[in-house]
């Protein structure tokens, strides 16, 4: 059964860090494109960081540059997303997604180019 489960979320004060790991069973992901998304109250969706097969490039939405860092260890299967200088806009439920699909479709960070979901893990950044 595929299966991928994130863990490593929590409260935060502004300004901290947090690592978030993503844990694939059932398939190897090292064959899948990886990214993390989030889902904030009341907004939609976003891809915030995106890892590729076998290269590992990565790519970041504008607002989490130079703040993420997007990791991968196929030999545990497992995905990383490091967090540091946390926001209050960063408040929300992080998940991951695995792709087989190009490039070129995964790298869009778009749902329906994802076939494999975790449950989320969900990030508070509070005073």
């Amino acid at each position: 059964q595929f299966k991928m489960v994130e863990s490593g979320g929590g409260l935060v004060q502004p300004g901290g860090s947090l690592r978030l790991s993503c844990t694939a069973s059932g398939f190897t992901l090292a064959n899948y494109h990886i990214a993390w998304f989030r889902q904030a109250p009341g907004k939609e969706r976003e891809g915030v960081a995106f890892i590729s097969r076998f290269s590992s490039n990565t790519t970041y939405i504008n607002s989490v540059k130079g703040r993420f860092t997007i990791s991968r260890d196929d030999a545990k299967n497992t995905v990383f997303l490091q967090m540091n200088g946390l926001k209050p806009e960063d408040t929300a439920v992080y998940s991951c997604g695995a792709s087989p699909r190009s490039w070129t479709l995964a790298l869009e960070m778009r749902r329906p180019n994802y076939d494999y979901w975790g449950q989320g893990t969900r990030v508070s950044v509070s005073s």
